[in-house]
């Protein structure tokens, strides 16, 4: 794999392809020097929501992170209950602000599109940030194409973040529209689904675990891809890293592609 591949640009920013989901992370000691390890590590970009943890995610982060480098981008999301109007999702917005200690955040996302509040709506909530300076970028997360072109159409869309794996593909037409439209796709639960025969035999003969080829084959399915692993351990997240330097052949890849 190429140096170039092993990032992709968010604006002005360039992303490290594996970043770090933090859905499950708790705001303790270990947490947040697991945080500044990970950082130390080369992740530059973290993953969180307005209520991962309870809220505690953007807490430790906020805590052991801030005030953010220029080159570390920290994305969180708000909006993810049914029902969450637009003044209750200015104040997730609000309180994330708060949480992480910043008064900028450089991807913000709508957690979930609902059918019982106007997807335009909301998208001008989150035009309104930007304009202001406090959001950088604006992203969506789990849906379709229809659902991104028409929020393009109130604010610009910098970055998708769907479930998708090796196991879990009902999202191919949406990485294949990110990538002609230059969006960064973000798969969360990169690794559900667990191992295969080919994963296994193709992670032996790179001398690698099931996980960083299931990594590798998301890294190659487009340049677009940057996935974000979730994790609690140091060792795991570093296990993670060496999928950036992978690099599957177009057979491998078929044969992952077949097999999932």
């Amino acid at each position: 794999m190429t140096g170039a591949s092993r990032t992709v640009a968010l604006g002005d920013h360039q992303l490290t392809r594996i970043g770090l989901g933090t859905n499950r992370l708790a705001n303790t000691v270990e947490n947040r020097s697991l945080l500044e390890a990970a950082v130390d590590a080369g992740v530059n970009f973290i993953d969180t929501a307005h209520l991962y943890a309870g809220g505690d995610s953007e807490s430790a982060i906020g805590e052991a992170l801030a005030p953010f480098t220029a080159d570390l981008v920290i994305a969180s999301k708000a909006g993810y209950n049914a029902g969450t109007d637009v003044e209750n999702l200015r104040s997730e917005i609000d309180t994330s602000f708060e949480r992480l200690r910043t008064e900028t955040i450089t991807l913000y996302y709508l957690h979930r599109d609902h059918p019982d509040v106007p997807l335009e709506e909301r998208m001008a909530l989150l035009k309104e940030y930007r304009d202001g300076g406090r959001i950088t970028h604006v992203g969506l997360s789990q849906v379709g194409v229809e659902q991104i072109q028409r929020a393009q159409a109130i604010v610009p869309i910098a970055a998708v973040q769907n479930s998708y794996n090796l196991s879990d593909r009902g999202y191919d037409d949406v990485i294949d529209h990110c990538e002609a439209e230059g969006l960064v796709f973000v798969p969360f639960y990169p690794l559900r689904g667990g191992s295969s025969s080919a994963v296994e035999e193709i992670a032996a003969r790179h001398d690698a675990t099931p996980s960083q080829i299931q990594l590798a084959w998301l890294l190659h399915r487009s340049p677009v891809v940057a996935p974000i692993p979730g994790t609690l351990s140091l060792e795991h997240l570093r296990e993670n890293l060496v999928a950036l330097d992978i690099e599957l052949s177009e057979d491998e890849f078929q044969t992952l592609s077949e097999s999932g």
